[in-house]
């Protein structure tokens, strides 16, 4: 994946840098390696169509936590505080509705409700290119799309060297170190390689003010403000092999190896309380030896055939394996728990192949140019999930979907400061699952316009058509061994549209305002919910898969930067409310939000460069308001109140003008210790047999204040 820059994005006279024009202009184009903003070594650059970032550091927020990284960003949350439970959600749409990818190499697998679809350590990531809603026809899905590249040789080898490595080791005392090896190189004139190695080791964390809280904000007896079940170890290999065959062509293949091993709760996303009153209510343990594995292997193609027209394709196959040993239930005194006991394994694949490329051309007989971009993308999953119960017993189920779309784009530049984007993209989707086997398929039309009305101020008014056919069932509960079937569930459609204004002045030499706002409204018809009740229910847990109305998302993510020297000043806020329009068979659902949704949020981030002492320092803050009580689908159902919350981190960054390659960090994570969770993380306190009339509490802890510091040397 390559990155746009200012001037492809279509802010041809001033490079306003904000991506307001990313949506439509594909933000997954090819680019002339000429163009391609250069990256400080070992940072990782984030973009992203609501906010324009240029070249930010993320290496200083040490993240271990893909929140770390992404949560300043407005209208992106990352909901989940277990290494197993990174869920990303764009507009409160969470991950199953993304196209997410590392390396093209897609990564959504249903894996397990109790965790996220993501598992990757920041530290080895170049980009992260985040498409704020579907604006495009190049991607595809209904929410969005969140691309994550990892490093490359030839970016990181110092001039005239071919050789090269890197060493880093961090610690953390909220709580946990890590400790990484990268080496690279050019072996000859055309093959290069780079190796990379990452452990983290986690331990239990304290959440803020070091007590763990009940829904009356009393400690839980037992407890010490020490969140159990997180101990664990992440182990994360790269190999990258390139061969440039020419000054046209490059190769690559990469392998990458993820592994997370611990003894974990059985419930990731549910937090400390939940799993206390299942240990004592069912008898069984409170940790159980668990291990996630990822094996991707991707080989990639890149060619540049001349006057500007690119193009790249990938093939990939991509397989994760969740394991647990479960033998715990068999110290239930209950036997229709202790039945349960076996090992339990769920594997998903992904494999496919992509194809992206771009054509530029001037018209014959007017004056507009134009940017074709076009291409193919095939995804097929297969899940296979199998368990021994200890009674020698064997239970499987496989399920698989594959999807094919074709997709053209063109990008036409009129002389008078106007643009139009129109695409078309057709998607053939065939699923065989327990819920489903049938075929669906759509033609999705986008159009966008932008118009540059001044240097500094450009608009920009888009509309996508969406299309999402039934998601398979989750891998780990049984790949649709346990679900009903639905045959006459329809695929998910919609349309997504946005209006943009982007403004940028620069003041002297010295100082740059901008601002931008996003407004959007995203429709999504025949809304599919996981937990529907079905028709003349015999009991509460008589659910299935069903469309349940229509579901309609309206907001806005708007910021404001000012630089000036070596002082960067950057507010961004962000508002988004979700309503379902329920079908009559489903009238109780009528208004019903998404789980997901998150408070109006507020960030702010002050950084200043101290040139005299190689010093880079920076405070940043995000203001979360609270949600009221409401009927969220799938959310708590006693009490779903989300509540407000203010996080702090400091950052310091000192690398010696003598001795460039060392880098020291140091930052303070959550500095006035808050007790929280975030809105986009389960919440709430729901009814449940063995919590009895005070319910079960909902809430993942978040941890509290985590000093940690890193020294980093380069050679």
């Amino acid at each position: 994946m390559l990155v746009l820059t200012a001037q492809q994005m279509g802010f041809r006279r001033t490079g306003l840098a904000l991506a307001v024009a990313g949506g439509c202009a594909a933000p997954n184009v090819l680019a002339a390696a000429d163009d391609i903003e250069k990256i400080s070594v070992w940072s990782t650059q984030v973009k992203t169509s609501a906010l324009y970032l240029q070249e930010q550091d993320i290496a200083n927020k040490q993240a271990d936590h893909i929140s770390d990284l992404l949560r300043s960003i407005p209208g992106i949350d990352v909901g989940g505080a277990h290494s197993l439970n990174q869920r990303i959600t764009i507009r409160s749409m969470d991950d199953k509705d993304l196209k997410i990818s590392i390396d093209g190499a897609a990564q959504n697998s249903y894996m397990y409700h109790h965790m996220g679809n993501l598992q990757i350590h920041a530290d080895i990531l170049k980009s992260v290119d985040i498409e704020t809603g579907t604006n495009s026809v190049i991607n595809g899905g209904l929410g969005g799309a969140v691309r994550f590249e990892t490093k490359q040789a030839a970016e990181l080898l110092a001039d005239g060297a071919s050789m090269g490595g890197r060493v880093s080791v961090g610690v953390a005392d909220n709580a946990g170190h890590r400790f990484s090896f990268t080496g690279y190189g050019e072996l000859n004139e055309q093959l290069d390689f780079l190796a990379y190695y990452n452990q983290v080791s986690r331990d239990n964390y304290e959440v803020g003010g070091g007590k763990i809280k009940d829904q009356t904000g009393e400690q839980i007896v037992g407890t010490d403000g020490t969140v159990r079940g997180l101990e664990g170890k992440v182990h994360d290999a790269l190999v990258k092999i390139g061969w440039n065959i020419n000054a046209q062509q490059r190769l690559a293949l990469s392998y990458e190896a993820y592994q997370d091993k611990g003894d974990y709760s059985y419930r990731p996303d549910m937090g400390l309380a939940t799993d206390l009153v299942f240990e004592k209510g069912l008898g069984t343990p409170l940790l159980w030896p668990t291990e996630f594995t990822r094996d991707t292997l991707t080989l990639s193609y890149d060619l540049d055939w001349g006057q500007g027209s690119l193009l790249k394709a990938s093939v990939f196959s991509n397989i994760s394996e969740l394991y647990r040993d479960e033998a715990g239930w068999a110290l239930s005194p209950n036997p229709r728990f202790s039945g349960h006991a076996g090992q339990v394994t769920g594997e998903a694949k992904n494999s496919g192949f992509n194809l992206l490329a771009e054509t530029p051309f001037d018209a014959l007989f007017t004056d507009e140019n134009h940017s074709v971009t076009y291409g193919l993308d095939y995804l097929k999953h297969d899940t296979d999930f199998h368990k021994i119960s200890t009674d020698s017993s064997v239970a499987e189920s496989q399920e698989s979907a594959k999807n094919i779309a074709v997709f053209v784009q063109d990008r036409i530049e009129f002389a008078s400061d106007l643009t139009m984007i129109v695409g078309a993209r057709y998607d053939k989707y065939e699923l065989d699952t327990t819920v489903v086997s049938n075929d669906y398929s759509a033609l999705s039309l986008s159009l966008a316009t932008e118009y540059q009305i001044t240097d500094n101020l450009l608009v920009k008014l888009s509309s996508t058509e969406l299309f999402k056919g039934p998601e398979i069932g989750e891998v780990f509960a049984g790949a649709g061994l346990r679900d009903s079937e639905n045959s006459a569930i329809e695929a998910e459609t919609g349309l997504n549209t946005e209006l943009a204004l982007a403004y940028q002045h620069h003041i002297g030499q010295s100082m740059t305002w901008s601002a931008g706002i996003t407004a959007f409204s995203t429709q999504i018809d025949n809304y599919i919910f996981d937990s529907a009740m079905k028709p003349n229910p015999k009991h509460r847990w008589d659910q299935w898969k069903d469309n349940i109305g229509d579901m309609r998302i309206e907001g806005f993510e708007a910021y404001s930067q000012f630089t000036h020297n070596t002082l960067s000043v950057q507010l961004t806020y962000a508002q988004s409310s979700s309503d379902l329009s329920a079908f009559d068979h489903y009238a109780q659902l009528d208004g019903a939000r998404l789980e997901r949704e998150q408070g109006d949020t507020i960030t702010t981030r002050v950084a200043y460069q101290l040139t005299d002492y190689d010093l880079d320092i920076a405070w940043e803050a995000m203001l979360v308001g609270g949600v009221a009580d409401g009927h969220f689908l799938g959310g708590a159902s006693m009490d779903n109140e989300k509540r407000s919350y203010a996080v702090h981190n400091l950052s310091a960054h000192w690398s010696p003008a003598a001795l460039p390659a060392l880098n020291i960090r140091l930052g303070i994570d959550n500095l006035f210790d808050e007790f929280y969770a975030s809105q986009s993380s389960k919440n709430g306190i729901t009814g449940h047999p063995l919590a009895g009339e005070d319910g079960l509490y909902l809430m993942d802890y978040e941890p509290g204040r985590n000093i940690k510091a890193s020294v980093a040397y380069q050679f």
